[in-house]
C-alpha cells in the first residue's frame, strides 16, 4: 500500500452556530415549560401516529440552545441512541438536556424500556459532566415527567 493511501481519512469539524443571544433564548425552570416548548415544535400530524424522540439542549442557566429531532419510529417505539444524543450535546456545548418522546396511544405511563434507557442516559451524561434534567413522555393532551415522578 502506498504512503499516500494510508492518509486518506475524513476530516472532522466541530461547529455550532447559534442565531440568538443567550439572554434571548427561553429559560426552562419546570417540566411544564419544557412540555410547552416541545409541543410547539412537535409535528401535530404525527403525534398520534408515530413515536418520535426529541431533546432540548440547555446551557448552564437552563436557557435553550436548541431542540433536536432524534428519531422517528413506528407506532410503538423509537430509538434514543446515546452516541447520537451525546455527539449532538457536546457539539452544541450543552451542559444539560431534557429528553422527550411521545406515546401515540395517549398512555403517558413509562414502559420498563423507557425507564431503562433513561437510567442508561443519565449515567452516560454524568461521565461527560452533563445532567439529564428530565425525560418527558408527551401527548397532545398532556405529559408525564420522570423527574417529577422520582424515576430519575
Amino acid at each position: 500500500m502506498e504512503q499516500k493511501e494510508l492518509f486518506k481519512v475524513a476530516e472532522v469539524q466541530l461547529s455550532y452556530k447559534p442565531h440568538f443571544k443567550a439572554q434571548e433564548r427561553p429559560q426552562i425552570n419546570s417540566s411544564r415549560q419544557a412540555y410547552d416548548i416541545l409541543l410547539s415544535h412537535w409535528d401535530k400530524e404525527l403525534i398520534n401516529y408515530l413515536e418520535q424522540a426529541k431533546m432540548i439542549l440547555l446551557n448552564r442557566n437552563n436557557r435553550v440552545l436548541g431542540i433536536v429531532d432524534l428519531s422517528t419510529g413506528g407506532g410503538g417505539s423509537t430509538v434514543m441512541d446515546s452516541k447520537v444524543i451525546f455527539t449532538i450535546a457536546l457539539k452544541a456545548t450543552a451542559t444539560s438536556l431534557i429528553l422527550a418522546h411521545n406515546h401515540p396511544s395517549g398512555n403517558l405511563r413509562p414502559s420498563s424500556q423507557d425507564i431503562t434507557v433513561t437510567e442508561k442516559l443519565v449515567k452516560a451524561a454524568k461521565l461527560l459532566e452533563m445532567d439529564v434534567h428530565d425525560h418527558l413522555i408527551i401527548s397532545e393532551n398532556g405529559y408525564y415527567s420522570m423527574a417529577e415522578e422520582g424515576l430519575m
